[in-house]
């Protein structure tokens, strides 16, 4: 636990809530209470992010899981997340970890009516569900296994920024790199805490509509769209992740949206479409064809996005980095194995026609 960066107090003096400014939710939080998230809380008229240096998740990935394709392709990345979420999703493939608080604190309320008691337990959850790693134990770990970067993924990071800005601010004294794999619920707060420190995001633009962001996601849409915006204006490395529903997201119309928003931003921006498994509370779905994919695949081409690529099924013609120019294979991928065959690295190029090809291609 540390006390957070990201807030600001009510200006009424009689006033005790504290208004959190990680996420677009602007949580006002009361003395005792938890924000949405369930991990931030007002103690003692500060705020403090309780699960600072205590991830949940700690794993080396290929970075091609994030999924990031076009940055520093075929590396290894060291991957931590959180308990909590500002999301509800009802497909979270991470539910124990993103959940688990938020269900903890309305069972605690429900029980004793005591929001005190709820954080107190929350508390607790997070130290019986985590580990201490500071830092500069996370930045010594990464160092030790060889890796180019570091990801803060598997729950909702904005909800855990003060952490990632601490790890990275100490990763960056040994030049590695940082990724937020992201909902893009960001606030300009948190993008500016992060701005000399993240380099690159993968966002979860997860369907068209207000209606799926607030009877799927719990969430809203908007806020999405103008963060995918200002990180792109930054001049962050960029890619899109669209987990394909059945019935709920897969529609000519919200793949065309989804596409042509993306398009209308840069063509250069990969985006990743992936099949859906049923999960958590959509168990009664069913999994995505192969064929949406396809269909989604060339509603993202004709849109003109250059890099489409299709995920949770493997289909090495759609998975695969092809030159947008002269379409010779550059990077081939079979599930997370990737070898390059026509990428020169250090020009960022096609060695068959020397066309640009977006991406971070070297540290």
């Amino acid at each position: 636990m540390r006390q957070a960066l990201l807030y600001k107090k009510n200006k009424k003096l009689s006033s005790k809530l504290i208004t959190c400014t990680a996420c677009q939710w602007y949580c006002k939080i009361p003395p005792g209470g938890l924000g949405v998230c369930g991990v931030r809380a007002n103690l003692k008229n500060k705020l403090y992010l309780l699960v600072h240096s205590y991830p949940s998740a700690v794993n080396l990935d290929p970075i091609e899981k994030k999924p990031l394709f076009h940055f520093l392709p075929g590396s290894l990345i060291y991957s931590i997340g959180t308990l909590g979420c500002n999301f509800g999703c009802q497909f979270c493939q991470n539910w124990q970890l993103s959940q688990s608080p938020k269900l903890l604190r309305n069972q605690v309320i429900k029980q004793t009516g005591s929001v005190n008691q709820a954080t107190k337990a929350v508390q607790k959850l997070i130290k019986e569900q985590s580990i201490y790693l500071p830092p500069k134990k996370v930045v010594a770990q990464a160092l030790a296994s060889g890796v180019k970067s570091i990801a803060f993924t598997y729950n909702e990071p904005t909800i855990f920024a003060e952490y990632a800005y601490n790890v990275m601010k100490e990763a960056k004294k040994h030049h590695l790199k940082g990724v937020f794999v992201s909902s893009g619920f960001e606030t300009k707060e948190a993008l500016n805490l992060l701005d000399p420190y993240i380099d690159a995001y993968n966002i979860d633009l997860k369907g068209a509509s207000e209606k799926f962001y607030q009877q799927v996601t719990h969430t809203k849409l908007k806020p999405v769209l103008k963060t995918i915006k200002e990180i792109y204006r930054r001049g962050k490395w960029l890619e899109i992740t669209t987990l394909l529903i059945p019935g709920y997201n897969t529609s000519q119309k919200d793949l065309k949206f989804m596409a042509q928003f993306i398009a209308s931003l840069s063509p250069d921006i990969p985006w990743h479409v992936s099949a859906f498994y049923p999960h958590y509370k959509m168990l009664h779905v069913p999994p995505t064809s192969l064929n949406i994919l396809k269909r989604a695949y060339q509603i993202g081409k004709k849109a003109g996005l250059k890099y489409v690529y299709t995920g949770n099924i493997p289909h090495q013609d759609t998975e695969s980095t092809y030159c947008p120019n002269c379409h010779r294979l550059l990077i081939k991928r079979q599930g997370y194995l990737t070898e390059n065959v026509g990428l020169d690295l250090k020009k960022g190029q096609c060695r068959f026609c020397h066309t640009k090809i977006a991406g971070v291609w070297q540290t």
